[in-house]
């Protein structure tokens, strides 16, 4: 009698060929998923630079007050060729980028240790979350003007700023997060004889870092817009100072590629919070999305 062969199967159960067609097959659909985003990405990006030129050129849109992309474009040029009136605009831009990241390094320190000491503590929560409350409730344009009135011109007053609206960004979700933890998980780690660190360290952070993760992604977007109000309340230096001149000046287009280079950073900054992301979170199973790109 002929043995019946029967086809190698995977610990899962399924047959190994079934698998990994199955494996092929998701991969597949998740490249094409990815070029259909960025057609439509770049599909987007032609149709509103598209028309905006199209509008300003025809005069349905006074380019005067909105600017036109090929004017932008010429000043995008003539800032890295030419410089501004403060300097070339690589130092200009070292110095907002500065203020931006140490801004976001000392707002995102603070909200973290704050947000989980007062998420983990009912009584300090109700004795400081109070002026919390308040501290937030001031519009960060007279914080701003505090500090240049504080501590002058230089750099500073633009971390300072930069932090304060970094913290609150970050400190809400910690604490938010803090306060997520399943107690149940917690009550059978003390009862397991694990100490007030241990707990901190193994339960209630790895379970908070989600949220605070996920405020990352937004936080240094409010670094960068503090750093850029304070340079426009006064500085010496930055692309705040030099939006500020263009505005003084009417002209837009320097304005917009202003705002071109900031978007660029911001992209960049981004993409390492993406990377960060994925190496402290690798532990968390995949979500939905993630599943099905497996």
């Amino acid at each position: 009698m002929t043995a019946l062969t029967h086809p190698e199967t995977h610990k899962s159960g399924q047959p190994v060929e079934t698998e990994t067609a199955a494996r092929n097959a998701g991969r597949i659909k998740a490249r094409r998923r990815s070029t259909a985003i960025w057609v439509g990405r770049v599909l987007l990006a032609v149709a509103v630079v598209g028309g905006w030129q199209w509008f300003t050129t025809e005069g349905w849109v006074d380019k005067f007050f909105f600017g036109q992309p090929s004017e932008i474009w010429d000043s995008l040029v003539k800032l890295f060729t030419e410089g501004t009136a403060f300097g070339t605009i690589w130092e200009n831009l070292g110095v907002t980028a500065q203020e931006a990241f140490l801004g976001f390094l000392l707002g995102t320190a603070v909200g973290v240790v704050l947000g989980i000491l007062l998420g983990s503590n009912k009584y300090l929560s109700a004795v400081v979350g109070p002026y919390i409350r308040i501290v937030n409730s001031i519009p960060r344009i007279v914080l701003g003007s505090i500090f240049i009135v504080a501590f002058g011109l230089g750099v500073f007053p633009k971390i300072l700023l930069a932090a304060v609206l970094v913290f609150f960004v970050v400190f809400f979700n910690a604490f938010q997060g803090v306060r997520e933890v399943d107690q149940n998980l917690v009550a059978n780690v003390r009862v397991l004889g694990a100490s007030p660190y241990q707990v901190a360290m193994h339960v209630t952070i790895p379970s908070a870092m989600t949220w605070i993760i996920a405020s990352l992604h937004t936080a240094f977007g409010f670094a960068i817009i503090g750093a850029l109000v304070a340079e426009v309340l006064g500085a010496q230096k930055g692309i705040g100072l030099i939006i500020s001149q263009a505005q003084g000046t009417f002209d837009p287009n320097t304005v917009f590629a202003c705002m071109v280079i900031i978007a660029v950073v911001t992209l960049f900054a981004e993409s390492l919070i993406n990377l960060l992301e994925h190496r402290l979170l690798k532990w968390r199973p995949p979500n939905r999305s993630e599943a099905q790109a497996i």
